[in-house]
């Protein structure tokens, strides 16, 4: 792996958070590092979080935690495939960009939904980096990034899936599923914007 990637460092930084917090079992580091506070009612802890303390790291640091190896691996392969492709067709700043608007809006769609502060991974942003990807090998000949159609289908399906609370049921447990959709619409229209202004 290329460590001069910024998909290295991605997956390095959520490797490491996730260790840091055992895997979700440490109460007073993840509190520090969720979208907000677990203490006091939403919107004065937003507000007191965000206006007054500016703990702005929040709105990207819950991208980072994952509460199992087999969450943190299934994340993490999927930022290496999708990032490596990403930076070596569009480069490193348009896919940092793209990693942390996703991240930031589908961490801060899930919080203003459910209302609800513990959730973590890198899923928000691995569904904001394929919206992305699907909008700009729309209407081409050949392949941009070289990425199955049955791979686009599979993951549509999945979302959908997420939301009848059937994985749940599995032993998938609890899953982020508006950040999942968040994610997803914030990656079509940053394709979209890239795809007619940038002409990529």
């Amino acid at each position: 792996m290329n460590t001069k990637s910024a998909y290295f460092y991605i997956i390095a930084t959520a490797i490491f958070l996730t260790l840091f917090t055992n895997f979700g079992n440490h109460g007073s580091l993840e509190s520090f590092l969720f979208i907000k506070p677990s203490f006091g009612s939403i919107y004065s802890s937003l507000e007191h979080t965000y206006l007054i303390n500016n703990e702005w790291w929040r709105l990207i640091t819950p991208t980072f935690l994952h509460f199992s190896i087999t969450h943190l691996a299934f994340n993490s392969l999927w930022i290496y495939i999708l990032g490596s492709k990403i930076e070596r067709m569009d480069g490193r700043a348009l896919f940092v960009m793209v990693f942390f608007l996703t991240s930031v809006l589908s961490n801060a769609g899930q919080l203003l939904w459910s209302q609800q502060y513990m959730f973590g991974g890198l899923s928000g942003a691995v569904y904001g980096l394929l919206g992305y990807c699907f909008i700009l090998e729309l209407d081409k000949k050949r392949s941009r990034y070289n990425l199955p159609e049955a791979l686009y289908l599979f993951m549509f399906i999945w979302l959908l899936v997420g939301f009848t609370g059937i994985l749940n049921i599995f032993g998938f447990g609890n899953i982020a599923n508006t950040a999942h959709l968040v994610g997803m619409i914030a990656g079509f229209i940053i394709g979209l914007i890239a795809k007619y202004s940038f002409k990529l």
